[in-house]
C-alpha cells in the first residue's frame, strides 16, 4: 500500500475519467483504499428511501463518491497546473511539500 501524499484541504486536479479537468478541494482522504473525495467531482446518485419516523423525505440525491489517488494531481496556483510534488527538509528540520516545477511551497499555512 502506497503512502497518499494529499491531504484534506488540498486542491487538486483531475487528470482521468469523466470529470477530467476539474479543480476542487480535497474534503476526505481514505488512505486503506488509496482514494479521496473531491469537492464538486465523481458525482453518483444515491437512492433514498423516505422514513417517517427520521422525518426524511425520499427521493434521488447526488453525492460525491471516491475517486483513486492516481487519477489527480496536486494543483499549483503558481504554475496554475497540476503538478508532482516533492519534499523539501527545511533548516529547522521541519519537511514541507513543494512543487516539482516551480519549488514553491504547497503546504497550507497553519
Amino acid at each position: 500500500m502506497a503512502k497518499v501524499r494529499i491531504k484534506k484541504g488540498d486542491t487538486v486536479i483531475v487528470i482521468r475519467g469523466k470529470d477530467k479537468g476539474k479543480i476542487g478541494k480535497v474534503l476526505r482522504v481514505i488512505p486503506e483504499e488509496e482514494r479521496l473525495i473531491v469537492e464538486k467531482v465523481n458525482f453518483v446518485k444515491e437512492f433514498i428511501r423516505r422514513d417517517r419516523s427520521r422525518n426524511i423525505q425520499g427521493g434521488i440525491m447526488e453525492k460525491e463518491a471516491p475517486i483513486h489517488v492516481s487519477n489527480v494531481l496536486l494543483f499549483c496556483s503558481e504554475c496554475n497546473r497540476g503538478v508532482r510534488i516533492k519534499n523539501k527538509i527545511l533548516d529547522d528540520g521541519s519537511k514541507i511539500r513543494v512543487c516539482h516545477r516551480c519549488e514553491s511551497s504547497l503546504d497550507r499555512l497553519r
